[in-house]
Formats: structure tokens, sequence, C-alpha cells
């Protein structure tokens, strides 16, 4: 064992003392389940993760949906490192560092055509609140500062800042912190009875875009500010737009002046085949947010892509010697995290990431869907390299989607649950004998539940 891999086994153990786990408040955690039996991860690299005890796991959701490229790439590290002796932190607000605009002009070769104006943020939910506020500001510098509401969908997420919050279509994101924002209305989700073990796209669910239109007439689409629509409902369970849904969305939002946003922070970069969603689907949206996998998950960043003429419409408003738009981060374009960025886009394109995911995802999906012989499989969805496979409930929902995911951890597969949707995303570096390998897991582990 080498000297960094003893001092990894030491910080372990020490963290199995029964007071050391005390003062780390997890997130979306079950905190006292887990302090009393810890699943910690002490070394990652390529397709895998390694326990403490030296516990071997295939990642089958790429972290969080972030690492696409496979865990600590030497280029990542390197460019971090790096920059951490050359230029650590620079103030965003009012000075810049050149690499922040370089990693801008380098996203924007990726975004739809027209989405070129790139802000940067720190996190998904900060893309969502940014991407809100430029909604606002776009309408009020246009004399239109009555666009207030915003719609969004049940069954969403939008990331946990208050903004996000308020949009979240997910109960349990919402209940615990009363009513958050007021104005946001929901449109009903597509989960149709009828779309079950339907790959990819299903063709039924459309019509429910018509939503829009009717909160247009209760509310008028004159006081709209933006509708917030990810593509494929990512942490709710990988829930793909029906055909002709965003489509319909689109010209709803064109007819009423209304900004349409898509949340791509987990479709984007490569998820759903394409660059992003919007490419895969069709749909330029207006605003777009992004994070995740724009570092391999290496650093925290996100950004907001937004169309040319909504930057210049703010920026041209404002004066002429001045800050145009009051929002922003003390970590904005952080220069560690922009080296990483930089670091990732270069690997997305030497390596054809992209293009790996599209090439894989039959194979992936067909694999997937194996699974549909299972008893206590319900439903399974799957679009690009994403897919949920949904068990029957026992007793309180989501708790055997709960235990599964953990037998599913000590059997040798890393995956995130919701409820009782099991989700797959697996890193763009698969080969087929990954995918083979976590499907196998996964009816061992299925087929006893």
């Amino acid at each position: 064992m080498g000297h960094a891999d003893h001092q990894l086994s030491n910080a372990a153990a020490e963290a199995q003392d029964s007071h050391a786990l005390d003062n780390f408040w997890m997130p979306f955690s079950p905190n006292k389940e887990f302090k009393a039996e810890p699943r910690m991860f002490v070394k990652g690299e390529g397709m895998h993760l390694w326990t403490q005890d030296g516990h071997k796991l295939i990642d089958a959701s790429s972290g969080l949906f972030c690492v696409a490229a496979g865990h600590c790439r030497s280029e990542i590290a390197e460019a971090v490192y790096t920059q951490l002796k050359t230029l650590d932190y620079t103030m965003p607000f009012t000075r810049a560092h050149p690499k922040g605009f370089q990693l801008a002009r380098e996203v924007a070769e990726f975004t739809p055509t027209g989405l070129d104006r790139i802000f940067f943020v720190c996190s998904g939910s900060e893309a969502v609140d940014s991407a809100m506020k430029m909604a606002l500001a776009y309408h009020r510098v246009r004399g239109q500062g009555h666009r207030q509401l915003f719609i969004s969908r049940e069954r969403a997420y939008h990331g946990v800042n208050m903004g996000g919050v308020a949009l979240a279509g997910m109960v349990n994101n919402r209940k615990s912190f009363g009513v958050g924002l007021p104005g946001v209305y929901h449109m009903r989700h597509t989960a149709l009875p009828q779309n079950k073990f339907v790959k990819g796209q299903p063709d039924a669910g459309a019509d429910l875009a018509e939503d829009l239109q009717r909160y247009c007439a209760l509310y008028g689409g004159e006081n709209i500010a933006a509708v917030f629509v990810e593509p494929t409902a990512g942490s709710f369970g990988c829930l793909p737009a029906p055909k002709g849904y965003l489509q319909r969305l689109r010209e709803i939002c064109d007819q009423h002046g209304i900004l349409l946003v898509f949340d791509e922070v987990i479709t984007g970069w490569g998820r759903m085949g394409a660059n992003f969603a919007a490419q895969a689907f069709g749909v330029t949206p207006d605003l777009l947010t992004m994070a995740k996998a724009i570092t391999n998950g290496a650093q925290p960043i996100g950004a907001v892509a937004a169309r040319t003429d909504i930057y210049d419409t703010i920026t041209n408003a404002g004066p002429a010697k001045g800050i145009e738009f009051f929002h922003g981060y003390t970590y904005s374009a952080h220069p560690v995290c922009v080296a990483a960025g930089l670091a990732m886009l270069e690997i997305f394109r030497k390596e054809k990431l992209i293009d790996r995911a599209a090439t894989m995802s039959p194979y992936f999906i067909d694999a997937m869907f194996s699974l549909a012989d299972l008893p206590v499989v319900v439903d399974i969805r799957a679009v690009g390299m994403m897919a949920a496979v949904e068990v029957a409930a026992e007793g309180t929902p989501g708790a055997r989607g709960h235990e599964l995911q953990k037998r599913l951890f000590d059997a040798g597969v890393n995956l995130k649950a919701t409820g009782d949707n099991l989700i797959v995303a697996p890193p763009f570096v698969s080969e087929k004998s990954h995918i083979d390998h976590i499907v196998s897991v996964m009816r061992d582990v299925l087929s006893k539940a």
C-alpha cells in the first residue's frame, strides 16, 4: 500500500469513530441512518469507486450525473493544480481573468445557435435562480415589468435555492419550507400510464402542453415572465418529454412573448446523445441552464446560456459606465473552476465523448429494458444515456427504492434512487461490458426484492 493509500485508510478509520461523523450535516441524506452505517468512498478511477475497506463499485450514475469522462482525470487535476499555483482567485465584480472569457467562448461552441452569452455561477441551483432574474430584468427594461409570473411543472426539479424550490414540482423539496415565492404555477406532469415501458420520448402527452395556454388565459400571458422545463426530468427519474410537447411549449411562448427556459443541468453535455437536449429534441429555448458535467464534477461551476439579444437588451438599457445587471456570486468564473472546465471541454472534443454517448445509447437502453420481466419492476424509462427502473412500492413510498440502492451498493453498483426509481446514468467512457455488469448486478438484486 502506498503512502497516499495509507493516509486515506487512516482518515476513513478515524471517520468510523463514534463521534467523528457528528459535525457534518449531510445534504439530501438520512443523517442518522448514514452515521450508524456509513457508506463512504476514498478513491475513484475511471468507471469505479472504492470504499475504505477496498470494496470496488462501478459508478452507474456518474456521481450525480457529473462524471461523464470517468473519475480522476489527470488532465483536469493537472489544470487545477497549475491554476492554483498561477492565479488562485480574483474578484469577479469589475475584475476578471482571461480564462473566464475563453471558457465562455468554448461553451458557446456547444450551445444551440444564438445562445452565446454565458453567465457563470457555482451550481445548477444558482443557474436556475440567475435565469429567473434574467427573465425579470429582460422584461422590465423592455417596459414589461408586469411580467412577474413563472410556470413550471409537477415532478420538476430546479435546484434548492428559493427560486428553484418555488419552481420545484417534487413535494418533499417544497413542503418543509413554506409557500416560497408567490406567483409560480405548475403544469401537470407527463408520467402517463400509457407511457410505461416506452423507449425514448413517448407518443402520448403532447396535449398536456396546453396547460400553458390555459394559464395564459387564466392569468394573462402578458403577465408571465418565463416557463421553466427540464427537457427530460432527471432527478424525478428519467421522464422524457412526449413527442411534440416541447415544440408546443415553444409555440405558446412565442405567441405570448414568454421566455422559454430549459433546465439542462442534468440533460446537458451529452446525456441525451447531443450537446444539449435542445439539440437532441430540436427545440431552442431562450435561456439554458447547465452545470455538473461541464467540469466532470471535479470543480463546482454552472452557467446560464442566454440569447444574444437578451444580453444586448439588458446591457444596452444600463448606463454607459455602470453595472447593468445587479447579480453575481463571489465565486462566479472562479479561476480554478474555469481551468477545470477548459480541461473537460478539451476531453469532450478530443475523445468525442458526446458522439460516444450517442453511439452507446441504443445498447444501453436495450440493456436496461431487459429488466422489464422482473416482477418487482413496474416501469422503465430511458433516453440517451439515462434510464430509470421503477420498482413497486412496498410500505411507505420510496422505502423499497432506498433499501434497494443500499443492496446494490453492497453488490458493487453505485446509483441514485429517487423514491422507488433507480436511476442509471453511466459515464460516457462506458464500454458494453460495463453496461452488462450494471444490468447483471441489478437483475440479481432486484430478483430478490
